[in-house]
Parts: structure tokens; sequence; C-alpha cells
């Protein structure tokens, strides 16, 4: 089995599909992996921890996909990418099917067995494979945190010598797993929250985590 790994082609983007802590679980087992130069910096890993955990690195993208059996990325691929990718062989990323249609198009064309791992279904058997959910907490926590950072008051109530500095109000619409991770960040950091969601059912939830569940007559 050869695995290749490409940086992502979205600009910003920080995330990697392989850490060179879980490289070498693989590269212990025979698994070769091959990843593109500058692969960590996103994460402040270095080409030397991969090579360390038993990686190749791979100057360019015609290099790093010859012989690949496996790709894998964070990302959707581009058009070009697909073209470097060995037929037959198996790409998995998260793909946004619905509106990344032209790609997986592409992909089929070229016979490449593809994984959409937002499309993984999110059960206990799944658990671990459940990326969709782990990036949707991550998103609700740093949703708050840049809210808070731009908010010009502070989140807690504060009793000061000079008086007593009233909480913020955060009001959250939908109680998702984005949602239930953004309302227990921003009690976390003191603030009164206010949440809504379409399906009455989550109220408990959201109260659990010491918020008010709004109710609108729809």
């Amino acid at each position: 089995m050869k695995i290749a790994i490409p940086n992502e082609n979205h600009n910003g983007e920080p995330r990697t599909a392989l850490i060179p802590a879980n490289a070498s679980r693989l590269t212990a087992k025979g698994i070769e992996i091959c990843v593109e130069s500058g692969l960590g910096t996103g994460i402040h890993e270095t080409d030397a921890a991969y090579k360390a955990a038993g990686c190749t690195i791979a100057d360019d993208r015609d290099t790093l996909f010859a012989q690949a059996n496996l790709v894998l990325r964070v990302g959707c691929p581009t058009a070009d990418d697909i073209e470097r990718i060995p037929r037959g062989s198996i790409h998995v990323s998260f793909l946004d099917p619905f509106n990344e249609t032209a790609r997986i198009r592409d992909l089929a064309a070229r016979e490449i067995t593809t994984v959409s791992i937002e499309m993984i279904p999110r059960t206990t058997r799944a658990q671990k494979m459940d990326a969709l959910s782990s990036q949707a907490s991550l998103a609700g926590y740093n949703a708050v945190i840049l809210a808070a950072e731009r908010l010009d008051k502070i989140f807690p109530m504060m009793m000061t010598p000079a008086g007593t500095i009233s909480p913020a109000r955060v009001f959250i619409i939908g109680a998702g797993v984005a949602g239930l991770q953004a309302i227990a960040t921003a009690k976390r950091l003191g603030a009164r929250v206010d949440a809504f969601d379409t399906r009455p059912v989550v109220a408990e939830q959201v109260q659990s985590l010491g918020a008010k569940f709004v109710t609108i007559d729809l």
C-alpha cells in the first residue's frame, strides 16, 4: 500500500490529513507514505518530523502521486490533481459532493474510488470516522472565540471598584454539534446565553449547558 498526501489547495487551510505521530503507526506496519514538502507547515510540523516517522518527501506533485494506491487530503482536489491521480486508486477527503458535482464526475471518469468523509453515517460503529462532527465542534468553539475578540465589551460579569460590568448576552441560532459547543464556550467565558433551534426536542440539551432555550411560534 502506497499513500500520497498533498498540501491543501485552499489558501488559509492549516489542516492536514495526517500528522507525524499517526504516520509512524502506519509506516511501522509496512505502509509506504509519501507527503508533499511543507505538508505540516500549518500545524507547525517540519518535513524532518515526517521523515522521522518513516515518510518520504516529494518536492512536486507528479512525483507525489506516481504509483499511489491511496490519496488522503482534507479538501476537494483540483482538476489538475485529479489528472495526476493514478487510475483505479482511492481518494479520501471532504468533497462537498452536492456542490462539487464536476469534480465527482472527473473522479468517476478516471475510475477513482472516492470516499467523501462528511457523508460517512454517524453511527456508533463509525464514530472514529465522524470527522464532520469533530470539525463542527471546533467551528462552534472558534466562532465564539472570534466573537469575543471582536465584541467591544467583555463576556463575564465583573465587579470592580468603579462598579459592576454586566455580562455580555449571546444569542446562538442552531443547537446542533457546532451550536452546542458554541453555547458551552460562551457560558465558560461568562456570558448570558440564549439559543434557538427549530427542533424543540433539543431544548433540554441547551438548558443542560446553562443556556435559555428561546421558543418561537413558527
